[in-house]
């Protein structure tokens, strides 16, 4: 299989990456999880998978949200 460059999880809008990196970070606070900004290697599975998990979570309703007040 060759290597492919494009990976699924690239942000493709700049702006986003800051927005996603906002609502890492508010979500882990929500969840009483300490992350530090840079690296958080000690994080625990568990943890990182909430905050992710929760951030989808939160992501799907906001878009639900949306395409029902069109």
């Amino acid at each position: 299989m060759a290597s492919n460059s494009n990976s699924s999880n690239t942000i493709n809008v700049p702006e986003a990456r800051q927005a996603l990196y906002n609502m890492k970070h508010e979500v882990a606070n929500e969840l009483g999880i300490d992350l530090k900004k840079g690296y958080n290697g000690d994080l625990t599975s568990r943890d990182a998978g909430s905050i992710g998990g929760t951030m989808v979570k939160k992501m799907i309703e906001a878009q639900e949200k949306s395409m029902s007040n069109q």
